[in-house]
């Protein structure tokens, strides 16, 4: 459960956010946590930016991300897939490196919540979110119900409040 919304002062309400999906196998058509992503933006009141769908590879990942990030209308950055242990499971260490300032808490909650659903299975998540000067990035596992968790009780939640702190401080730079 949420705390209780409080002012945003002049941050915008409407948030230009980009999905990105990282997997070698998704399409358009088959990328059932990018529409699902899409349709929960659109449900949230934001604009969706962009939708791409990349390969598992670190230096395109990364490339993507500042891409997006310098673009002035995208506000966050939803990436889905890439988080595992897998040797192609890239994403992370892409954009780690990245982060300006770090949001480790939503990588702890999101386990925590996770070990509600799929027990100690929870261990083999690496979710992590940050920001990008002023855009804020979560990457999430690929699976729909991990996206549809992190986004439903933790994200969306909290996301024009997180551009809220980043706005104040961009007007007081």
């Amino acid at each position: 459960m949420s705390h209780p919304k409080h002012h945003h002062g002049n941050a915008p309400h409407v948030l230009g956010v980009a999905v990105v999906t990282v997997s070698t196998t998704r399409t358009m058509d088959t990328d059932t946590s990018g529409q699902w992503l899409i349709k929960r933006i659109h449900k949230e009141g934001h604009r969706l930016e962009n939708h791409l769908i990349i390969p598992d590879h670190q230096d395109l990942i990364q490339k993507t991300v500042v891409d997006l990030a310098n673009q002035s209308q995208v506000n966050a950055i939803l990436i889905s897939g890439g988080t595992g242990l897998g040797p192609d499971d890239v994403t992370i260490e892409a954009v780690s490196p990245l982060f300006t300032k770090n949001i480790p808490a939503f990588g702890y909650i999101f386990a925590n919540l996770s070990y509600d659903s799929i027990d100690s299975a929870a261990l083999l998540s690496r979710a992590t979110a940050g920001c990008i000067q002023e855009t804020v990035v979560f990457c999430m596992p690929g699976s729909i119900n991990a996206v549809k968790l992190a986004c439903k009780q933790l994200i969306f939640d909290e996301l024009t409040h997180i551009f809220h702190h980043i706005f104040e401080n961009r007007k007081q730079v």
